[in-house]
């Protein structure tokens, strides 16, 4: 077992609050690419829908094919969403395990020298 310090548990904490901090801003970035670019697709689907020639299954998959590309930029900025989600969570959760190392360490203090008394 590694034997921490109440000065490393601190900043332990501290490091993690502040990525914490940055993921909030990540996250809002993250959504806003994905709205973005998503209404990019869905737009880029429905001009080629309305320009398109041929009969309605024609037209649908001429205009899926052209807003292809912008469907799938879309579909990564949902996976970096997620990516972003992922690791607030992860942050939470190690988070939590510091405070209850910090916990330990201040029992560890708290009971060090009570068999000397």
């Amino acid at each position: 077992m590694n034997l921490q310090t109440p000065d490393s548990v601190i900043g332990e904490l501290v490091a993690i609050r502040q990525e914490a901090s940055r993921g909030v801003d990540a996250l809002y970035n993250a959504e806003v690419k994905l709205a973005k670019l998503s209404n990019e697709a869905e737009m880029i689907e429905a001009k080629s829908l309305l320009s398109a020639e041929g009969t309605v299954v024609d037209r649908q998959a001429v205009a899926k094919l052209k807003a292809s590309e912008a469907r799938l930029a879309a579909d990564i900025a949902k996976a970096e969403l997620n990516r972003v989600r992922t690791k607030l969570k992860v942050l939470s959760e190690q988070q939590m395990s510091v405070q209850t190392e910090a916990r330990m360490v201040e029992m560890m203090y708290r009971t060090a020298g009570l068999g000397e008394r």
